[in-house]
């Protein structure tokens, strides 16, 4: 009888261990909109979970606001042509994505324009 239950039990235990995985690959997005940010960048961190672009941004009201842009994993990143030299603290790029749905100066990027025009995007659609 104890065989009957170990295994069940085992899987509910790996299930609730890899929740937390889970929860973390959904970004909590507005999918409904795409949002476009321009600024100078202040900041590339390349590195996993998520590579983070740090961006000032002008708002409309003139003033300086601080939007971060993150992309999936670096492996994903690479497979699409970035490394942790194609953005510098002083470009001015344009990130495009699906920005959190609190309204956080957050966006999950889909793809970056630089300053020459050249488009590189995150996955490959």
């Amino acid at each position: 009888m104890a065989r009957i239950l170990f295994v069940p039990g085992m899987a509910l235990f790996t299930l609730i261990l890899a929740a937390p995985t889970f929860a973390h690959h959904r970004w909590p997005v507005d999918r409904s909109e795409l949002v476009t940010v321009s600024g100078t960048v202040v900041d590339f961190v390349w590195e996993n979970p998520h590579p983070i672009i740090t961006l000032e941004v002008q708002n409309q009201d003139g003033v300086t606001e601080e939007w971060r842009i993150g992309g999936p994993a670096l492996n994903r990143m690479e497979a699409n042509g970035w490394n942790g030299a194609t953005v510098n603290p002083g470009d001015e790029i344009t990130g495009i994505g699906y920005q959190f749905s609190d309204g956080q100066k957050i966006v999950r990027l889909e793809r970056v324009m630089l300053a020459d025009g050249t488009e590189i995007r995150v996955y490959a659609r």
